[in-house]
Parts: C-alpha cells; structure tokens; sequence
C-alpha cells in the first residue's frame, strides 16, 4: 500500500486529479497508470473524477502531461486537463513563466497564461492545426476530408463531420441540443466501425454565427461537462460547414470558452478558465 499525494482541478467543470510525478512516482503509479487511474475515478469508492493527470519532467518541452480516462485508456491530449496543469505548475511556484510549454501525446502545446493576483486565472492554448484528412483522424473513408458525411445508427441517418485536435472528433449538428438523447446515440458514435480508435462524438446547436451550443460524449469517460479538444473541433468543423465565424464561444455545460481557428497560421486557439478544487492524499 503506498500514499499518494493529489491535487483535484477542474476546467469548466471537466475534473481531473492530478499527481506530480516530476520527481517520480510511486511503485504502483509507475507499473500500472491505468488501474491507478480507474480507482482514483470512481466518483463512489475513489477521489471522483473524469480521469487522471501525471505531470512530468520532458526533454523536448518545459513539461509533459500524461493523460488517462476514468476507464483507465491513455488519451492523447484534453484541452481542459491542459489549461489545469499550466495552473498548476504556475500556482505552486514550480515555473515563473507565464508562457510554457508542454509535452503531449498529441504534440507540444503551447500555454499562455493570465495571472490575477498571483493565480492563473485564464489559459490560451495553441491547440496546433487540425487534422482533416479521414485516415489521419483515424475514419475508414477514402475521401479526402470527412464534411457532414451520413453515419447510420438506430436506422438513423447522422450527418458527420470529422475532426483530429490530436484526438479524433465526430461533430453533428442538431436541433435542440439539451433534448438530445446524448446517453443512447453517444457510446454508438464513440463504437461506430467508421472510427477504429473510437471517437469523441460532440452534438451542436448553432446559435448563431459567433454562438455554438454544444455537449459531449468522450471516448473512455462517457458524457462530460466539457472538452477543450472537442470545443476546438466544433469550431472547425462549424466554420467548414459555413455555420460559424473563425472565432466564436462554444457554450459547455460546465461553461464557456472562446475559440478561435486562425487563419494566418492555421492554429487553434483556446481560452478558458482552470480552478483548483483541493488537495489531498489517497492510499492506493
């Protein structure tokens, strides 16, 4: 049985619990992440989150994250968890730059931080340029970009568009997004055989031009109250079906944030608040 010390954050309500493995982890942290992972989650018997986070020393970066879902699959990135983790390194004193980078599964991303008082307050992440070409994402299409394509589930026609923010995306749009039986058509999407690494399947009410309304099933956590990569798709995906500008709010459950597809450098930029909910230790 070994302790392990842990600090709870949340971006827009999408809670992670983060472990500084920076001078490395324990034993079991270090053998198996995964089952680590699963128990830390479980919001009955665990500390009760979407996953886990492990902040790391890197050789190409300032930093570098590892990421896992409640169910314990490793992901690639998660805007969220990110925008937490340059909080965190900044709050605790471990860094005093207000830009850093880090090191992801998905690439190195870049982090520009607002400080309020002391405490970073709002993160901008350079979320790099999306992925739209189908066997990329990964999508068993031979087509060269995947724009509001039929997905059949149920006897049901979804139009699809797909999108990579280092993770793959499936982004449709609907009417009435707070209606939508997201915990029926969610898992079918995130299984569908179109997406042979699965998929993060988001639901969108367009608002308006500079307004999109949306909620999210992630692959390996269920519904979350937000997703940082899945904003950032949406936004892509929006401006390829002439929905949306290049720059726009994208409504979560858990609240907003702004993002902007830029067309000069083709990046993705997001920006959105990180909040610490409290430390504390666990016996795994």
């Amino acid at each position: 049985m070994s302790v392990i010390e842990f600090t709870k954050m949340h971006g827009l309500g999408n809670d992670y619990v983060y472990i500084n493995c920076l001078q490395g982890c324990s034993e079991k942290l270090e053998k198996n992440p995964s089952e680590v992972a699963r128990y830390i989650s479980d919001r009955h018997f665990g500390v009760g989150s979407d996953g886990m986070v492990l902040i790391l020393s890197s050789g190409v970066a300032d930093f570098r994250m590892r990421m896992f879902n409640s169910d314990g699959s490793e992901a690639e990135m998660c805007g969220n968890a990110i925008r937490c983790v340059g909080k965190y390194l900044y709050d605790n004193k471990i860094t005093e730059k207000t830009v850093i980078s880090i090191e992801t599964l998905a690439g190195i991303k870049i982090l520009d931080m607002t400080v309020k008082n002391g405490k970073v307050e709002l993160v901008t992440v350079d979320m790099g340029e999306p992925i739209l070409v189908p066997k990329d994402i990964p999508i068993n299409s031979e087509k060269d970009r995947f724009i509001s394509e039929p997905v059949e589930i149920d006897g049901k026609i979804y139009k699809v568009t797909g999108v990579s923010m280092g993770n793959p995306h499936a982004v449709t749009y609907v009417d009435d997004v707070d209606s939508f039986p997201l915990e029926v058509v969610g898992p079918k999407m995130e299984t569908h055989p179109l997406f042979p690494k699965k998929i993060n399947a988001e639901f969108v009410q367009v608002i308006d031009s500079n307004t999109l309304k949306m909620r999210v099933w992630e692959r390996g956590a269920g519904e979350t109250m937000a997703c940082g990569t899945g904003a950032s798709a949406v936004l892509v995906a929006s401006v390829l079906n002439n929905v949306s500008k290049r720059k726009a709010t994208v409504k979560l459950l858990g609240g907003d944030l702004i993002i902007e597809w830029n067309e000069k450098d083709n990046h993705v930029y997001m920006t959105g608040p990180a909040t610490k909910v409290f430390e504390g230790r666990i016996e795994i």
